[in-house]
């Protein structure tokens, strides 16, 4: 028979930070929305080519940046929704935290050096660790009760 889980209140943190991640994610997107138009690199293009544009650089970096973030998006949802039913509190300060650390990695990439990006950045990688842990200790605990 399955089992019912109830959501704790306090998983209401949880859908603040990630509601918060996707305005970050509007964020970036407008950024990148400026950089076409500053670059010079129009739709349906996804990334410039050095051969064609002195700046393809600069304005594949932000694209870049952005790009990364919806590839890792899926993988953050999850964890976060999954972690936060057992662990709300923690779940959503290790999204805070990593949600900080992806603005970071995204200015640092848009500054057109791609090792920028992992000054703060490379700490989110740790917030996703810690979800991963949240994630295990929650399924542990469903399959024990």
């Amino acid at each position: 028979m399955a089992g019912v889980v109830m959501l704790p209140k306090e998983f209401g943190y949880v859908a603040i930070v990630l509601v918060l991640y996707t305005f970050l994610n509007f964020w970036m997107s407008f950024q990148v929305g400026k950089a076409r138009r500053k670059y010079k690199v129009y739709y349906p293009t996804m990334y410039a080519s050095e051969s064609e544009n002195k700046d393809a650089s600069l304005f594949n970096c932000v694209q870049r940046g952005h790009q990364n973030s919806l590839e890792m998006m899926p993988i953050f949802f999850m964890l976060m929704i999954l972690g936060g039913i057992q662990h709300p509190v923690i779940s959503a300060s290790l999204g805070v935290l990593y949600t900080v650390t992806r603005y970071f990695y995204f200015k640092g990439y848009s500054t057109g050096d791609p090792k920028n990006r992992l000054s703060i950045g490379k700490y989110g990688f740790l917030a996703l660790l810690g979800l991963i842990i949240c994630t295990i200790s929650g399924a542990v605990h469903m399959l024990s009760a």
